[in-house]
C-alpha cells in the first residue's frame, strides 16, 4: 500500500509539472515572431512588418524623441518606408535573441545601409519587444544616437 501511495504522489507531481510548461511555448512562439519580423524588415515589406504590431503601439526610440511615443501601424509603415528611401539597401543582421519571460524578447542586431552620397552606416541596436496575443505592444529600441562631429 505504501508503494502505491508513493507512486500516486510521484505521478501527481509529474502531472503538475507538465501542466506548467506552457511558458516556453509562448517564448518560442515570440522568438518565431521576432524572426518573421526581421524577415519582413530585410525584404522591406513595411506593411507586413507594421501588421505585427497592435493598432497603436508604444515606442521608445531615439529617432522619435525622448520618452514613450505611440505609433499607429500606418505611422510605422511610413517611418520605415521613408528610412528606406534614404537607405535603399537597409538591412538588419540579428546577432542574438534573448527571451525574457513570457512576453519579452530582447534582440541585439546590427543595422546597415548606404545613403545616396555613398556614405555607409553600421549601427549596433538593441530592441526589447513586448508581445501580447501574438502582436507587438511595445518596441523599446536603444542605440547610440551620437553623430560624429557633435560634442
Amino acid at each position: 500500500m505504501k508503494k502505491i501511495i508513493i507512486l500516486i504522489v510521484v505521478f501527481l507531481v509529474i502531472s503538475c509539472n507538465n501542466q506548467n510548461q506552457s511558458k516556453p511555448m509562448d517564448t518560442s512562439r515570440n522568438e518565431k515572431l521576432v524572426k518573421q519580423y526581421f524577415e519582413y524588415f530585410n525584404k522591406h515589406d513595411w506593411k507586413k512588418m507594421s501588421e505585427m504590431y497592435i493598432e497603436t503601439a508604444d515606442f521608445k526610440d531615439p529617432s522619435l524623441g525622448p520618452g514613450i511615443v505611440k505609433q499607429s501601424r500606418q505611422e510605422i509603415e511610413k517611418k520605415y518606408a521613408e528610412l528606406n528611401q534614404i537607405f535603399p539597401d537597409l538591412h538588419d543582421k540579428v546577432v542574438q535573441i534573448y527571451p525574457s519571460g513570457e512576453k519579452h524578447i530582447i534582440v541585439e542586431f546590427i543595422s546597415t545601409g548606404t545613403a545616396p552620397d555613398n556614405s555607409k552606416f553600421e549601427l549596433p541596436i538593441c530592441t526589447i519587444f513586448t508581445f501580447e496575443n501574438g502582436l507587438i505592444i511595445k518596441d523599446f529600441t536603444y542605440f547610440d544616437n551620437f553623430e560624429e562631429g557633435e560634442e
